[in-house]
């Protein structure tokens, strides 16, 4: 009896020691970055992209959601092409993110780059991007109506400022001048910071900057908010006071942008389950709550087979509008 009792304590014991080690492995096993992770941001600094990048990176670091920093890298040559491009060359390199916008769509489509979005792998939407029309807050129009009616008499006199050429700033111009009836004269700059400070000092007669990238200047009484490009207001605080295009004209538009995360291609499903569990820790933040509401930003996590669905149709939208505007690649 003793005997049996002690070869059954001897079974349990391995048993025992068996499940430790195979927990032990499980969590030990558990991919993490190595090194510190490049953070690519395809658009200049000061633009909504570099904005959120710059928020996002300490985050992680303040509530050590990894073991190592996020290092943000501005790479903003060809409209973008330039982060894109150098994150497609990074195959199965797990320590390479980036930050997208719209642009992962209008690039290649305008320049006929080789690189689509299906050429990395999709992490996560963390929110949607709204647009605004502004104007200098000493321009002598009150209303997106007085604005329009005033560029519709002179045609290519007024200059709408705008991120890059054939980009999303673009694609809302030209959307505007189709549908109001007017002519604008387009001027591309770098970045959305540039834009905003370019209508600052009345270099341009108005812009489409996205809230977070004007937002300074219009707290600071720089810039005036003429209309929110979308059906609906910004239901945020201070926001929510701007009206809607059709409620200022009594015609409709809308255009929301995309804020995402992308790793590099043919990493791991655990290494982009890593990214992916990072980034909706970030988004359960009180910090990226505040940053939302104060850069009148459209909370919006998706991931999965939404989120690639939701990519596809994103694409198929923005090739049918660039394509009424001109501006896919000949």
């Amino acid at each position: 009896m003793k005997k049996r009792f002690c070869v059954w304590r001897m079974g349990a014991a391995i048993i025992f020691s068996l499940v430790l080690i195979a927990l032990s492995m499980g969590t030990a096993g558990a991919w993490e970055p190595s090194k510190p992770v490049e953070f690519i941001v395809p658009a200049g600094t000061g633009g909504g992209a570099d904005v959120m990048a710059r928020f996002i990176s300490p985050l992680i670091s303040k509530y050590n959601l990894s073991p190592q920093p996020f290092i943000v890298i501005n790479k903003s040559g060809g409209a973008g092409g330039e982060g894109f491009m150098y994150v497609k060359g990074k195959a199965r390199d797990p320590h390479t993110i980036i930050i997208t916008l719209d642009n992962l769509f209008t690039t290649p489509l305008s320049t006929g780059l080789p690189f689509n979005w299906r050429d990395m792998t999709p992490v996560a939407r963390l929110a949607l991007d709204y647009f605004v029309l502004w104007a200098n807050e000493e321009a002598p129009y009150k209303t997106a109506k007085e604005y329009l009616d005033a560029v519709k008499k002179a045609p290519g006199k007024f200059m709408m400022g705008g991120t890059g050429t054939a980009q999303e700033d673009q694609i809302i111009t030209v959307q505007m001048e189709q549908l109001f009836g007017v002519k604008f004269g387009y001027v591309p700059f770098k970045g959305g910071g540039t834009v905003a400070v370019e209508l600052v000092g009345k270099h341009v007669n108005s812009t489409v900057n996205n809230p977070a990238e004007a937002v300074s200047h219009w707290k600071a009484k720089r810039l005036k908010a003429l209309a929110t490009i979308d059906h609906e207001r910004i239901k945020l605080p201070l926001w929510d006071t701007i009206p809607t295009m059709k409620e200022a004209t009594g015609m409709d538009m809308s255009y929301l942008m995309l804020r995402g995360i992308f790793a590099a291609p043919g990493i791991t499903k655990e290494q982009q389950e890593y990214y992916l569990g990072v980034m909706k820790k970030v988004t359960e933040t009180q910090e990226w709550q505040k940053y939302i509401s104060d850069m009148g930003l459209k909370g919006a996590f998706l991931t999965g087979p939404d989120y690639i669905k939701w990519l596809e149709e994103k694409e198929k939208i923005t090739k049918d509008l660039m394509a009424k505007g001109g501006l896919l690649k000949k």
